[in-house]
């Protein structure tokens, strides 16, 4: 039997897929660094074999899966084309998978990995459905019905798909170590909606995607009432949101989530839109959005004594606010304090002024130090650059956590794409000491 080696299989994209080929009965290895990582558990709950990098490990009767972040030097895969064996990048690979089903791609700069999540959910309860999702969650069926999965536009991987759906959550510019700005962005969701084979749904409150072009239908959803899929009513509480949907300004029904924030609207709005163009029951969809659960590292919470402990992805000037919006929704009469990692030199510098803006929506803010990237380990700005511009913010360093017990009754949002779960550990690991 053909054994399929993920060469950096603890990445988000790369350990979902590895988990989704399991489920479908391949024999799954792959190898990585041996830092740990929050997508290992998932791995290891599978008992996926997972071994230090070594030329070593490439044999014969492999398959290679190579993670994109890794070049083609890289020993294991240089190995690999050494011995002549099938050597596919993630996006080529996943772009060959989906054609089993109808493949419903999850696109945009904020919240595909919510939406994705929210969508697997729903879809699995009314047909059997393959997903998978960038906080590393992956699950494979055979003979699915439906596949999931979300697209990435860093470096246009999302080009090698050519999906039945997608579903375009908003566009802004990010990633500015690859893209020139927003024109450059539109640029590679444009392509993508060109490669879409049944339909988008589109946000349609972004002001980016009213522009996309498509030779498909456009559903768009949104608060605005020139939507398709209209949300109206809007309740929210510290229990949650609810909200009614109208469908071309008919009613359609009222639907309840138990998140947060005008975002977890629009990533519900947006999954309705699909599962009502795909005929899925009303009651399904209902019931589904009500036992979401969430994925990783996206508004994850904890209670320790008086305080609760967020630990959230948010990385963008746009992800921060929305973050911090959901805290004060659910924790009204709290204080927010915003614990932030930037990561990488090039967003940093690029949204400076930005972050400073969307951080001073907290209460306080407590800085880390700027987290590098495979592609880039230093630049010329430091924290201190964002620091003094943010009012009411400080420095925090894994030896220092124990400044955070001041704040006593605090919502404490640890945020950021890199290792900032580490200082939220130290954390806890300081109020144990007082036990």
């Amino acid at each position: 039997m053909k054994v399929y080696h993920f060469v950096g299989i603890k990445g988000t994209g790369m350990s979902a897929l590895a988990q989704i080929l399991h489920d479908m009965n391949y024999e799954v290895q792959g190898s990585d660094v041996d830092k740990r990582f929050f997508t290992q558990q998932a791995l290891e709950n599978k008992n996926i074999k997972i071994l230090p990098f070594s030329k070593e490990n490439i044999k014969s009767d492999q398959i290679i899966i190579a993670g994109n972040a890794f070049p083609d030097d890289h020993e294991e895969i240089k190995e690999a084309l050494n011995q002549g064996l099938p050597v596919f990048r993630y996006h080529h690979f996943l772009g060959d998978l989906i054609e089993k089903s109808i493949s419903i791609a999850v696109s945009g700069a904020h919240g595909k990995t919510s939406t994705t999540g929210l969508l697997a959910h729903v879809l699995k309860a009314a047909e059997p459905t393959s997903y998978l999702i960038g906080d590393g969650t992956g699950e494979g069926t055979e003979n699915a019905k439906y596949f999931a999965f979300e697209a990435c536009e860093y470096r246009r991987h999302f080009l090698e798909y050519f999906p039945d759906y997608a579903i375009m959550t908003n566009i802004d510019f990010d990633h500015p170590d690859y893209f020139s700005g927003i024109e450059d962005v539109f640029d590679a969701f444009q392509q993508m909606a060109l490669q879409v084979k049944k339909g988008i749904i589109a946000c349609g409150d972004d002001e980016q995607l009213q522009k996309i072009h498509a030779n498909v239908p456009v559903l768009f959803y949104g608060f605005n009432q020139e939507n398709d899929f209209q949300a109206r009513n809007v309740n929210k509480t510290p229990d949650g949101t609810s909200f009614d949907v109208f469908i071309r300004h008919t009613f359609y029904s009222s639907f309840s989530i138990p998140t947060y924030g005008d975002h977890n609207v629009l990533n519900a709005l947006a999954v309705i839109a699909l599962c009502h163009y795909e005929e899925i029951p009303v009651d399904i969809i209902k019931s589904q959005l009500l036992t979401y659960q969430g994925v990783k590292r996206r508004f994850s919470e904890k209670k320790v004594g008086n305080q609760v402990l967020i630990d959230d992805y948010a990385h963008h000037p746009t992800e921060i606010r929305a973050t911090i919006e959901a805290a004060r929704q659910k924790y009204p009469d709290r204080e927010v304090v915003a614990i932030f990692q930037p990561h990488t030199f090039t967003r940093t510098q690029t949204f400076l002024n930005e972050f400073a803006e969307s951080l001073s929506g907290a209460d306080y803010v407590y800085l880390c130090d700027i987290f590098g990237s495979a592609r880039e380990n230093n630049g010329n700005l430091t924290i201190g650059d964002l620091m003094d511009k943010i009012d009411k913010s400080e420095l925090i360093t894994e030896d220092n956590t124990s400044i955070l017990k001041k704040h006593d009754n605090g919502v404490l949002i640890f945020m950021g794409a890199g290792d900032i779960q580490k200082f939220q550990v130290a954390y806890e690991e300081e109020l144990k000491k007082k036990c």
